[in-house]
């Protein structure tokens, strides 16, 4: 295995940031699947694109390693396959903007987890850039916030309903980023990757029959099966695979934090797309966000 730097790690979770803003336009396009068959299809798809990448790039598999380390590898399945359901149900039941922001609440979490469990503290360069990026998404949430206020509903409504799950989304994140980061130190990117969509496909197929009382949709037409491959091998196989992989030489929270950029991308496709127009606010949030992580890259230095 050649030997990784930071400077590596930090341009995987950069690009990993970028990319992950195609998943809630996939996801929002996907209005015909609920969210668990949403779920399973992105990681079974995923799951076969890095098959397939093993292949063609003639890698091993690592048989005795992957069954070393298989009980981390499941515990590793529940909490990502969680995430999966919580953020896919978010983007159906919030604004892709709200859904984006608040699953990046995660470096919060993750810093939590990260220093109680696992003992590993925040350098100052961190925190600052942490701080003044998680200020940037109060700062988007807000403008959010008041665009919609003097239509929302009262009571209990499904944008309130998404914004929990994106928060649930983000708890789950952190505890999979935290755990995750010894097991990536200790196997090859590809090698882990493989039974993770694997197995995460099969326990949210499994969790699918007691909630939904039936197996996940297939796709029915051209369109939804392009729109799965999209999501499957863009933000999934190859984002998500960039995100873990930055463990390596990243702290769990910097890699979250880098994931930040998620929903400046994914709001400007929001725009282009569905015409979800952000206010003026977004704009300052946005560049809050990347002066933050801009300080997290520091460290470096």
């Amino acid at each position: 295995m050649h030997t990784r730097t930071r400077k590596l790690a930090l341009t995987e979770g950069l690009t990993a940031g970028i990319l992950f803003g195609t998943a809630a336009i996939f996801i929002k396009l996907l209005q015909e699947l609920d969210a668990y068959s949403i779920a399973f299809w992105r990681l079974l798809i995923a799951s076969l694109t890095i098959a397939l990448a093993l292949l063609l790039l003639k890698r091993s598999l690592y048989l005795n390693t992957v069954k070393g380390h298989l009980k981390d590898l499941a515990i590793l399945s529940i909490f990502l396959a969680l995430h999966f359901i919580f953020f896919a149900s978010a983007v159906k039941d919030t604004t892709i903007l709200n859904a984006t922001v608040l699953v990046n609440t995660a470096p919060i979490f993750s810093m939590f987890v990260s220093s109680f469990l696992f003992k590993l503290k925040p350098s100052r360069f961190t925190i600052i850039g942490l701080t003044i990026s998680l200020l940037g998404v109060i700062v988007i949430a807000y403008g959010e916030t008041a665009n919609t206020s003097a239509t929302a509903s009262e009571g209990y409504s499904s944008t309130l309903k998404g914004d929990i799950e994106a928060i649930l989304a983000a708890a789950v994140e952190a505890f999979y980023l935290s755990y995750g980061r010894k097991t990536r130190s200790q196997m090859h990117i590809l090698s882990t990757m493989f039974p993770i969509y694997l197995l995460t496909a099969l326990f949210v197929g499994a969790l699918a029959v007691p909630v939904t009382t039936t197996m996940p949709t297939p796709p029915n037409t051209l369109k939804t099966l392009m729109l799965l491959v999209g999501l499957g091998m863009l933000p999934t196989a190859v984002s998500h695979t960039l995100y873990f992989s930055s463990l390596s030489n990243l702290k769990s929270f910097e890699t979250a934090t880098l994931a930040l950029l998620e929903p400046i991308g994914a709001t400007i496709l929001g725009i282009a797309i569905f015409q979800e127009m952000p206010l003026p606010l977004f704009i300052v949030g946005a560049a809050m966000v990347m002066t933050g992580i801009l300080f997290i890259v520091a460290k470096e230095g």
